[in-house]
C-alpha cells in the first residue's frame, strides 16, 4: 500500500528526530478570502499537518475561541462545500502537506456521507477527525471513509481506560490525537507528567503516531508535549491570534502575519523539543 501523506509526514518529522506540529483553524475564519490566504500560508509558517475545521452551529466540545471562530465564518457564508472547495485550492499549490477535516457530524449528514466521502477524496483530504461519532458507529461514516482510502483519527481521553482503548483504536488509522485533559478546548495543561505518562501507555498499543492536543499555546508548551508526543496540536492559540488581529470582526493587514508569526514560533519549538 502506498503510504498516506499523514504517514510520510509523521515518517518524516520522526527522521528529523522532532514531532510533528499539527495547526488548527476554522474554514472561512474571519472570511471566505482570508481564510484561505491563511490556509495557503501555513506549511510555509512551519506547519507539518493542518486540521482544517468545518464550521457548525452547536460544537459541544469546542471551547469559546473555536466557538466564535466557527461563528465568524458561518455569519460569512461558509458551508461545508466552500470548506471542500478550500482544500481543492489549496491543492493547486500544495500536494504534500496532509489536511484532515476535522467537527461534527451533522454537517457531514446533512450533505450524505456518499458525497462527501467522494468529494473530500476528489479535493484532496487526506484524513478525518469527527468527534461526536464512537467506535460504536464506525459503520457510519468511519469505514466507508477508510475503504476510500481516507484515515479516521480517533481521539483518545485522560478517561479512555484499558477496557474501552481496544475498541477505540481497532479502526483508528493516521495517527492517534490524545486530548490531554477532560473539557473543552483552550483550557490549560495542569499536569505535564502525566500528559507524558498517558502517551506512553498509548503508544505501548498501538504502533500509530500519537499526537496531543488541547492547551498547547507557545512554544515551549510544544517543545514540552513534544518530548513524548510524535505531534502536537494546536488550535485555540491560532484561532484567538486570528480575533486579536480583527476590527470589528473583519479582518486586517495584521490578520495572516498574526497567524503565520505564531505558527513559527510554535514550529521552532517542536524543532527544539528533543534537542
Amino acid at each position: 500500500m502506498t503510504p498516506t501523506r499523514i504517514a510520510s509526514r509523521f515518517a518524516a518529522c520522526a527522521q528529523e528526530n522532532r514531532p510533528a506540529l499539527v495547526a488548527f483553524v476554522t474554514a472561512g475564519d474571519p472570511d471566505l478570502e482570508t481564510g484561505q490566504t491563511i490556509l495557503n500560508a501555513l506549511p510555509a509558517a512551519g506547519a507539518d499537518l493542518i486540521e482544517l475545521g468545518m464550521p457548525f452551529s452547536d460544537p459541544m466540545a469546542d471551547g469559546p475561541a473555536i466557538q466564535a471562530a466557527g461563528h465568524r465564518a458561518l455569519a460569512n457564508g461558509q458551508t461545508l462545500v466552500k470548506t471542500i472547495d478550500m482544500v481543492k485550492k489549496f491543492r493547486d499549490t500544495d500536494q504534500q502537506t496532509p489536511i484532515i477535516l476535522m467537527g461534527y457530524y451533522n454537517p457531514i449528514y446533512v450533505h450524505g456521507v456518499d458525497r462527501f466521502i467522494a468529494d473530500a477524496n476528489k479535493a484532496g483530504v487526506d484524513g478525518l477527525i469527527v468527534v461526536d461519532l464512537p467506535a460504536e458507529e464506525d459503520a457510519e461514516l468511519c469505514l466507508p471513509a477508510l475503504a476510500a482510502g481516507l484515515n479516521f483519527i480517533r481521539l483518545t481521553t485522560p478517561t479512555t481506560d484499558d477496557k474501552r482503548l481496544p475498541a477505540v483504536l481497532k479502526n483508528t488509522s493516521g495517527f492517534v490525537y490524545y486530548v490531554s485533559m477532560t473539557g473543552i478546548t483552550g483550557a490549560a495543561i495542569r499536569n505535564r507528567a502525566a500528559v507524558g505518562a498517558a502517551v506512553r501507555r498509548l503508544k505501548s498499543h498501538t504502533d500509530l503516531p500519537v499526537a496531543v492536543g488541547f492547551g498547547i499555546k507557545t512554544a515551549e508548551d510544544a517543545a514540552l508535549m513534544g518530548r513524548d508526543a510524535d505531534g502536537v496540536v494546536v488550535g485555540t492559540a491560532l484561532v484567538s491570534a486570528i480575533a486579536n488581529s480583527l476590527d470589528n470582526g473583519k479582518a486586517t493587514d495584521r490578520t495572516v502575519a498574526a497567524i503565520t508569526s505564531l505558527v513559527g514560533d510554535l514550529a521552532s519549538g517542536v524543532r527544539r523539543a528533543r534537542a
